[in-house]
């Protein structure tokens, strides 16, 4: 059973009499439904409902919102007792009925003492019909597994622990960890490919899983495009890997495409979380959100082993020749540290992606992303071989006086010069927001 920090997360919300009716969000296979089964445990029950699969309750929300009276039918429908404090009722798919979602409003103003939670892989869409009820809803965003997760899931716990400390390793073992990074690239974070991985040791069965998940995509897209939209979103998904690590522009989608009807399109597969954009921000202030530019972004999708299979690379070459495949896919490395910087943000609200371009045209200066921590701005450079010029970053340093240092992540080991941080590309957790690290520590236990 692979753990994850979202199990340190739920635990907490278990136990805070302050809770409210939570919502976990993240895209499709990421373990939502197996965090919540897993949280279910520490109840002398779980009632689930699945409203894909148990249309038969959908009714049940029709009548009215009162939490009585949905919880009696809920426990004729189930044939099971819905006891506040005992018992965990969790809605799935609650996207399928969006009347449950404005139900939790009042479970929480009507019965405060029952523990209920919600997932949805496209939960954001039925949004749209009832929005969200402000104040009386908490939400908990999930992403795939983290490198972190990933070492503790193949049995490095104590490495996983030492990186969290800032440990600096000898180079037998920080060559190790790249060895290690290169296998996380390969497999990537869906947690099925994970557990293959971890029961088998088998790549070839984790890539048919990295190839299954994409058609379980792809069969999304008729629940949330119209009929004319699908070729659309369906040549965004297919040809968005392509360009990784450039900024995105709606006329290199190879086709009869215009922007006015792509541009939709990438909004829906955004809202299914199956991408993430990663913002143009001057970098001046926090939020670094009030500074964006909505034309100029970048785009990862949502997991760095299915971006390779989309793109049909041979991902075996990952654990044959890892150092020569940092060089080679840099693009895939600069995702990586996306994806992780995503994993370790905060886990109670939604997270944004950000990085830095001059502005003048006749500069390249760019800096992969920028972060926040503690009210200042760092930026983030990747590099995926083992040297490269920073130009970039230290422009951006003399621009913005205010940003102590700038990071940047490689193959090379851990040093310092100036103002400039060089951390292992198996470090990205040591930037982890606060509340994300007691439950990586708990990783290990």
């Amino acid at each position: 059973m692979l753990k994850r920090t979202i199990d340190w997360h739920l635990k907490d919300w278990k136990s805070d009499k302050n809770r409210k009716p939570l919502l976990i969000r993240g895209a499709r296979q990421v373990g939502k439904t197996h965090a919540i089964r897993k949280l279910g445990e520490q109840f002398e029950q779980i009632v689930e409902i699945n409203f894909e699969l148990a249309q038969g309750a959908r009714p049940i929300f029709e009548k009215d919102l009162h939490p009585e009276r949905i919880l009696r039918d809920l426990g004729f429908y189930t044939d099971q007792k819905i006891v506040p404090g005992k018992t965990l009722l969790f809605f799935d798919e609650i996207q399928e009925v969006p009347k449950a979602i404005l139900a939790l409003r009042y479970f929480f103003e009507m019965m405060p003492s029952l523990h209920v939670i919600a997932a949805g892989s496209l939960f954001d869409f039925a949004l749209e019909k009832v929005g969200l009820p402000v104040g009386r809803v908490s939400s908990m965003y999930m992403y795939p597994l983290s490198f972190m997760e990933f070492l503790a899931a193949c049995g490095h716990s104590s490495l996983m622990e030492a990186i969290l400390e800032g440990e600096v390793f000898t180079e037998v073992i920080h060559l190790k960890l790249m060895d290690l990074v290169g296998e996380y690239l390969a497999i990537g974070g869906m947690p099925e490919a994970v557990s293959k991985w971890v029961q088998s040791r088998n790549p070839k069965e984790c890539f048919q899983v990295h190839h299954n998940l994409i058609a379980s995509y792809r069969q999304d897209f008729e629940k949330y495009s119209a009929k004319h939209q699908i070729q659309y979103v369906e040549a965004l998904f297919r040809q968005i890997p392509h360009f990784i690590g450039e900024q995105f522009q709606y006329k290199n989608i190879h086709g009869e495409y215009r922007k006015r009807e792509l541009a939709p399109c990438l909004d829906l597969l955004c809202k299914a979380n199956v991408i993430h954009r990663i913002y143009h921000s001057a970098g001046n202030g926090i939020p670094l959100g009030a500074e964006i530019n909505l034309e100029w972004f970048k785009i990862i999708l949502v997991d760095v082993a299915l971006s390779q299979a989309l793109l049909r690379f041979d991902l075996s070459t990952w654990f044959l020749q890892p150092g020569i495949e940092f060089v080679n896919r840099g693009a895939i490395t600069e995702a990586f540290v996306g994806q992780e910087l995503l994993a370790y943000s905060h886990p109670l609200r939604e997270s944004n992606l950000f990085f830095w371009r001059r502005a003048e045209k006749s500069s390249s200066a760019e800096i992969d992303y920028l972060h926040e921590k503690e009210q200042m701005i760092i930026p983030i450079e990747v590099k995926s071989g083992h040297a490269g010029t920073l130009k970039s970053m230290h422009l951006f340093l003399a621009q913005h006086t205010k940003t102590p240092y700038g990071i940047r992540f490689s193959a090379q080991n851990y040093s310092q010069f100036e103002k400039l941080d060089s951390r292992p590309l198996y470090a990205v957790a040591t930037l982890a927001h606060e509340d994300q690290k007691p439950g990586l520590r708990a990783l290990k236990e």
